[in-house]
């Protein structure tokens, strides 16, 4: 369990909209797929549907033209953070690590409360490249992977996650790159999936 019960940022839950764990040389995912994941296809025709979904969301927003234009590589970003967040549940599972509804519809209260209201939210994960149905599942993932770090601690969880990246044998398609486990992200500029140790508060607030 979390002892310290702290509002998720949305820079938190940003990690799943960081910089892709992706390089340019590597396997080729199955036909038709943007990815595989164990025994789950990501097909494009998904992924598609995904970027196509947050495109029309950031066209109606107020800040939408920005929105459009922070998110230039959105078809890679979202693909990423589809293959993190299975990677993440998977180790949760593995681990007996779960999010309730009463906890999410908590988190997801702190997190409006602590950015301004419910539109305010949404329209950062907007610019995150994430839609609005998809808000609870990017908590959720974060809710996981905060409770693996306080149950392992932070080191532990990034070999736990690299693991479970290896058992599931992601294999993107080359038209998004090559799944790097090892290194987390593509650029040093965004926040890696990995994290560096610390506190799990300190990373929360």
């Amino acid at each position: 369990m979390i002892r310290r019960r702290t509002a998720l940022s949305v820079s938190a839950v940003a990690l799943l909209a960081a910089a892709p764990a992706l390089t340019a040389c590597g396997s080729t995912a199955h036909p038709g797929a943007a990815a595989v994941v164990g025994k789950e296809r990501i097909t494009v025709s998904q992924l598609q549907a995904r970027v196509a979904e947050v495109r029309e969301a950031q066209r109606s927003s107020p800040q939408g033209q920005q929105a459009v234009a922070n998110s230039a590589r959105l078809g890679q970003d979202t693909l990423v953070r589809l293959i993190q967040s299975r990677i993440v549940e998977q180790a949760g599972k593995d681990n007996g690590v779960d999010v309730s509804r009463r906890e999410l519809q908590e988190q997801r209260a702190q997190v409006e409360r602590s950015n301004g209201g419910a539109e305010a939210v949404r329209e950062r994960f907007l610019a995150l490249g994430i839609a609005p149905d998809q808000i609870e599942r990017a908590l959720t993932v974060e809710l996981v992977r905060s409770k693996l770090d306080a149950r392992f601690g932070t080191e532990r969880t990034n070999q736990l996650l690299m693991r479970t990246s290896d058992a599931l044998r992601v294999d993107v398609n080359p038209r998004y790159g090559t799944w790097d486990s090892k290194r987390g992200t593509a650029q040093a500029a965004r926040e890696p999936w990995l994290r560096a140790a610390g506190p799990v508060g300190e990373r929360l607030s």
